[in-house]
């Protein structure tokens, strides 16, 4: 204890003599001029010492900022600490601390110094100490009660930046905390009251100014008086300058333009109008230094300086008597919804309208032309909001966080910051890193720990640290620095082309941020081993200003301190290994960091999508303009004349999901099953504040959504089989499933397999979430086998309707062969239905053969239909119709069962043996049938059972089997098999089919058969055994023709026909022809068609050779009437026809029997005719002969008998042209007899003394007609 107590003797001792010897020390205080200030000398004093805050307002030139920090002396402060003084400006700060050092006869540095970026020119004897607003800020972090002061003076506070509002709210939160110390707030006369009600009714000492009156004259600026390549307000200037120099009295003329391109097109316009003894002079805050201090030179000639509003408070213009005031200016506004900044060109407030006007009367009487009228400047504002109200509130939120001050809402402002800023200020904070949500509010994070003590704006110190990861912190410095600071290039208005041609060598095309770099290293190269005159040099050829290139280096000296300080030097963290690419991406990527909703998507030539809803042109003095970049990063954002990128990089999107992390908002869109890479998958897009980013990129669904992922998996991999290798278990459930499918497809019903969700749910009770096929894998190791996933047939049924599935066979027999049947239930679809698959080489069998009676399900199905859709005079006879059907099923079941009838064949005759009803073959409604209905033939591979060709017509196939049965392969075996031409029996016996081998061990069945090919015959192959049977008929005969070759001439002898007929013949060959054929005929009579072995071929030949002549002779017998019969008619008809010329109803009448006998007697009637009716043409040749002669002579009685046939004739050819492809070969030869009854009864009703071979009638007829047209 007696150890503390002496120690803290020893610091009151310390402080003691401190005090003791500060008081002996302090500079004896000279007031000199006649500075209005002075006036007010003892009360200004004297509220110092009474009050601890006070307001002092006076006009500028009153002397407050050089006379105040001496009164503080004079009233006993800067004892205890020191007074200290800000300035918006560091040349304001260097300026007068200069003035007042001058004033107490001392240099800087010694009872007064100041302190600004990068210079601190401060004795350890100081007393007073000028300094930035910035500078006093920065020292709150390292000494948050300004222990260092016992007096403070904030001055110019009526220029409201954020510095000022801030340096304010927080003095009046440490005023409660220190007592001591004094506050001093000097002002112009702009709304001083604002400031005394801040701070609780503090004091306010107005200083009248030293001004002489203006006159103020308004000119409004008239938009008709410009032309197209002129604003308004230039017109207005020129006319406002002309005007008072007609004055002649001179001075110097100020005048307050809003935009540099409006001071250029000014200076121009009044350096053409050539005033005599005057400079034009431009003012704007990136003027070159050069150029600026020609304003502040004395010269002979008058001056008019065109200037921002730069010159309204920040740089006093000397030697001004006139002011034209176009009341306009840019003036910056931050907007949070947009995060861009505005430099929107505005009318001013009154208070700078104010401020520009007592610019005019410092040195005498003046002039203020106003370019706008009195009412306008009525109408204005009082006051321009203060900065806080329109800037980005991040960085002071950030240092307000660091200095544990409390939320900015509870801040004690002068004016609130809107709520929306300050939600917007806390976003970019959050989206940099530097802080995160907590209970009690927001936290700063490690990284914005480290970003406060910079002096940096926020996103700037976040793309430091980024560098310091992505190991670029050496080239990040550099840009981090250029970012800070005003833009080191210059472009004099007379010399824009020379600067850009000499800049242009720095310029980077993909990157603005490259080109920054670029200026950096030429301009440390150029010094290299030199003098600092190098660099100077080196700056004046490049259009660079030097001052502010010594800025930038401070600032990056400053940061890499700071780094330093923090253990995070510069060299630790260098790109030493990063070269060309890598390097380029490092640091864009570290710029991506801090500029995250900065980035943008090119949207067509230099317009871009920035994030958040923007879209902003490239700043034509940017590299990447007219280029081709695909993506950028934007450091700045500002609306002009339009949404301009101004500094701006090359950026890769796939770099933007890496960096901004959290911040990228995924989605998934197409879940589904991918067999490839055996797990569920999706489509993702990855946007970054509505950018997107990755458009369709396929991941894993599983882990972004287990629940639906299992389901896919189950519905999509292994319900609907997407596994590329099927595990045993899914296979043996796929054969119960098909099993029930079956059962479902047999009764065309959908009600017997469980749903697809029983089905999922059952795998989902088992596998629990499984979204691919290495963990299903795993869970089938870990349970030992697969037995758990296995269904059984149970688990897939509702119930089993196993009556009806015995009427639907799996297998049938056709033609003696044995067939599967496959059951489809797909309305629509043309595989709906019952299904007979064919292998190829058995298509034979099903040719001309019915499956339908053998499928007992179908049959009765197929009769509902037919019967439903039959026209009503059957339909009607057959009610109810379901049990009619019922009915004909169970008879044709019981009568044909086993048999390939024909179905409607069978239908037919079960009609009429069952209910009495004939239905023609027509009237059966066949083709309106549901498809299902009908059999579907499918042409397979035998061995894969691989559907080839299919039809519900078993005739296509039969016609078109050779384009799918029968390959090139093939063709060739079938050649090889192939043999010819014979005329004898020279080859093999004929079997009835042969089975060919194909490749791949497959085979087809072919029948063998006999072809007639010109004057030989050949062995060849056929694809149906119908088509072989009538190939080899002809083939045989053809053969033994060739065998009895020998025997022919003798044999023509026999055939030759009477030379009178000969010569008659009127069929093409003539004679010869028609004799040659009967020898074929001959020959044919004695032998069947059916012959296949070489035994039985000659053992016929040896019987039919002794018949052969006999059988000429009774060909002879029975052909050579009908010939002398045909030539003689058709010779009396000719002659009737010629000798009634003339008469249209005897041409027409011998034409009609023309015809007929042409019908009766074609040329090849001996072989188309069989014996029987070759003995009945004479019959019906001399009843046509007589009806010649009778009809002749009574045409209309002829014609009378002749309609009573008509119905009959006229009958038999509508059915024979409508008779469909299916139709019987009953039905067919019932209509070839039909014809010849016909025949029958035209002998009775023109020659009825001639006898009919049978009895003959109408009725006969009509009954016959019927019976045929119920045939099938």
């Amino acid at each position: 204890m007696a150890e503390k107590r002496r120690a803290f003797e020893r610091r009151v001792t310390r402080a003691e003599e401190k005090k003791t010897r500060r008081l002996k020390e302090r500079p004896r205080v000279v007031y000199g001029g006649d500075l209005p200030i002075l006036a007010q000398r003892k009360t200004i004093i004297d509220a110092i010492r009474r009050h601890r805050i006070i307001v002092v307002t006076g006009e500028t030139g009153s002397g407050k900022t050089t006379q105040l920090p001496k009164m503080c002396l004079e009233a006993g402060r800067g004892v205890h600490g020191l007074i200290g003084c800000t300035q918006p400006r560091r040349i304001a700060a260097v300026s007068v601390a200069s003035r007042v050092a001058e004033e107490l006869g001392e240099h800087v540095g010694q009872s007064v110094g100041y302190k600004i970026r990068f210079e601190n020119k401060t004795g350890p004897r100081g007393y007073v100490k000028f300094m930035t607003d910035g500078i006093l800020l920065m020292e709150t972090q390292s000494d948050p009660l300004l222990r260092s002061y016992d007096t403070l003076i904030i001055d110019e506070a009526h220029e409201r930046s954020i510095n000022i509002d801030f340096i304010l709210g927080f003095l009046k939160k440490l005023a409660a905390q220190r007592n001591d110390l004094k506050i001093i707030i000097t002002s112009a006369t702009i709304d001083p009251e604002k400031f005394s009600r801040a701070f609780d009714g503090a004091p306010v000492i107005e200083v009248s100014g030293r001004t002489w009156p203006v006159e103020i004259r308004y000119r409004p600026a008239d938009p008709s008086e410009s032309d197209e390549a002129s604003s308004p307000h230039i017109e207005a200037v020129l006319a406002a300058v002309k005007e008072l120099k007609e004055r002649r009295e001179g001075g110097n003329i100020l005048v307050f333009m809003p935009t540099e391109q409006d001071i250029r097109e000014t200076c121009e316009s009044l350096e053409d109008r050539r005033y005599r003894n005057t400079l034009v002079l431009p003012l704007y805050a990136r003027l070159p230094a050069a150029r600026q201090r020609l304003i502040f030179q004395s010269t002979r000639e008058d001056k008019i300086i065109v200037a921002t509003n730069v010159a309204e408070t920040s740089i006093t213009v000397p030697g001004i008597r006139y002011v034209i005031d176009t009341g306009l200016a840019r003036i910056a506004e931050y907007r949070p919804q947009s995060r861009t900044v505005g430099l929107p060109v505005k009318a001013v407030a009154k208070s700078s309208v104010i401020q520009r006007t007592g610019r005019a009367g410092r040195l005498a009487r003046g002039i203020c032309i106003r370019l706008y009228s009195e009412e306008d400047f009525e109408k204005r504002s009082d006051f321009t909001p203060p900065e806080i109200l329109r800037t980005n509130l991040a960085e002071i939120i950030l240092r307000m966080l660091h200095l544990n001050l409390g939320e900015i809402a509870s801040f004690p402002f002068i004016d609130k910051p809107r709520p929306r800023t300050i939600r917007d200020g806390y976003d970019i904070l959050l989206e940099l890193g530097a802080i995160t949500r907590g209970n009690g509010g927001y936290l700063l994070t490690e990284q914005g720990h480290h970003m406060a003590v910079m002096p940096l704006d926020p996103r700037i110190s976040r793309i430091v640290l980024e560098a310091a990861e992505e190991n670029c912190l050496n080239e990040i410095l550099v840009i981090a620095a250029a970012l800070s600071v005003q833009d080191p290039r210059e472009r004099p208005p007379d010399m824009e082309q020379e600067a850009e041609r000499a800049q242009k060598a720095f310029v980077n095309p993909a990157s603005d941020f490259i080109t920054l770099l670029n200026i950096w290293n030429a301009f440390h190269r150029s010094s290299s081993g030199k003098s600092g005159k190098g660099k100077r040099s080196f700056c004046r050829k490049h259009f660079l200003s030097f001052r502010r290139m010594k800025e930038w280096s401070s600032v990056r000296d400053e940061l890499a301190a700071i780094l330093d300080e923090s253990g995070l030097p510069p060299e630790a963290s260098g790109s030493g290994n990063l070269v060309g690419e890598q390097l380029y991406e490092a640091i864009h990527k570290s710029i991506i960091a801090g500029y995250l909703s900065q980035v943008a998507v090119k949207k067509e030539k230099n317009m871009y999508h920035f994030a958040k809803g923007r879209e902003a042109m490239l700043f034509p003095g940017s590299g990447l303009f007219n280029g081709g970049a695909a993506w950028i990063v934007s450091a700045e954002i500002v609306e002009t004349s339009r949404l301009f990128a101004r500094m701006n990089g090359m950026i890769k999107s796939e770099w933007l999901e890496e960096v901004a992390g959290s911040f990228c908002r995924k989605s998934w869109s197409e879940p589904r099953w991918d067999p490839l890479r055996g797990e569920v998958v999706a489509t993702e897009q990855v946007s970054l504040f509505g950018l997107v980013i990755v458009a369709g990129r396929t991941v894993s669904y599983g882990p972004v959504n287990a629940e639906e992922a299992s389901e896919i998996f189950v519905k999509q991999a292994l319900l609907e089989e997407g596994i590329t290798s099927l595990p045993p278990f899914l296979k043996h459930n796929r054969v119960l499933i098909d099993r029930v499918e079956t059962m479902e497809n047999k009764i065309r019903k959908r009600t017997i397999l469980v749903d697809e969700e029983d089905m999922v749910r059952f795998y989902r009770e088992r596998l629990g979430p499984v979204y691919d096929v290495r963990t299903l894998k795993k869970i089938i190791r870990q349970k030992g086998s697969d037995e758990f996933l296995r269904m059984r047939e149970e688990d897939l049924r509702r119930w089993l309707p196993a009556e009806e599935l015995e009427r639907y066979p799996d297998q049938v027999d056709v033609g003696g062969e044995r067939f599967s049947l496959t059951y489809r239930f797909e309305p629509g679809s043309a595989k709906d239905g019952v299904t007979l698959n064919i292998p190829s080489r058995l298509l034979h069998a099903v040719a001309g053969r019915s499956p339908d009676m053998k499928i007992p399900g179908l049959l009765r199905e197929k009769i509902h239909a037919l019967l439903k859709r039959l026209p009503k005079e059957y339909r009607r006879h057959l009610i109810p119709v379901g049990t009619a059907a019922d009915q004909l099923a169970d008879l044709l079941n019981s009568e044909t069962a086993g048999d390939d009838t024909s179905f409607l064949q069978a239908l037919s005759s079960a009609l009429i043996e069952r209910f009495g009803i004939v239905v023609p073959a027509a009237a059966w409604p066949i083709d309106s049938l549901p498809a299902h209905l009908a059999v579907r033939y499918a042409l397979v591979d035998g061995k894969k059972n691989r559907e080839l060709k299919a039809s519900r017509n078993i005739s296509d196939l039969v016609s078109n089997s050779a384009d799918h049965a029968i390959d090139e392969n093939f063709e060739r075996a079938v050649r090889t098999g192939e043999q010819g031409p014979f005329n004898t029996w020279d080859f093999e016996d004929l079997f009835r089919w042969i089975d060919i081998p194909l490749k791949q061990k497959k085979t087809i069945r072919v029948y063998p058969a006999l072809s007639e090919e010109g004057s030989a015959v050949y062995v060849r192959f056929y694809r149906t055994e119908e088509e072989a049977l009538f190939k080899h008929a002809d083939g045989i005969r053809r053969l033994y023709e060739l065998h009895f070759a020998k025997d022919r001439k003798y044999l023509l002898q026999c055939l030759r026909l009477p030379d009178d007929l000969r010569q008659s013949i009127p069929w093409p060959g003539g004679a010869k022809a028609f004799e040659d054929m009967l020898a074929r005929v001959a020959v044919r009579r004695l032998v069947p068609g059916t012959i296949r072995q070489r035994e039985e071929f000659l053992r016929r030949a040896a019987q039919a050779r002794p018949l052969i002549f006999e059988t000429a002779r009774e060909i002879m017998a029975t052909v050579e009437p009908v010939v002398g019969l045909y030539i003689e008619i058709r010779r009396r008809l000719l002659d009737m026809k010629e000798t009634n010329r003339g008469n249209v109803g005897v041409s027409a009448f011998t034409d009609l029997l023309k015809n007929h006998l042409d019908r009766l007697v074609p040329p090849d009637f001996p072989a188309r005719f069989d014996e029987n009716r070759l003995s009945r043409l004479p019959v019906y040749l001399r009843g046509l002969s007589i009806r010649a002669e009778r009809g002749i002579a009574h045409l209309e009685k002829d014609k009378a008998k002749a309609d009573k046939a008509a119905p009959f004739e006229n009958a038999l050819e509508k059915i024979r042209q409508s008779l469909p492809p299916f139709s019987s070969e009953q039905k067919r030869r019932s209509l070839d007899e039909f014809a010849w009854m016909i025949e029958e009864y035209r002998l009775s009703l023109f020659a009825p003394e001639l006898k009919t071979a049978e009895t003959i009638s109408s009725r006969r007829l009509e009954k016959r007609l019927t019976e045929i047209t119920a045939m099938v």
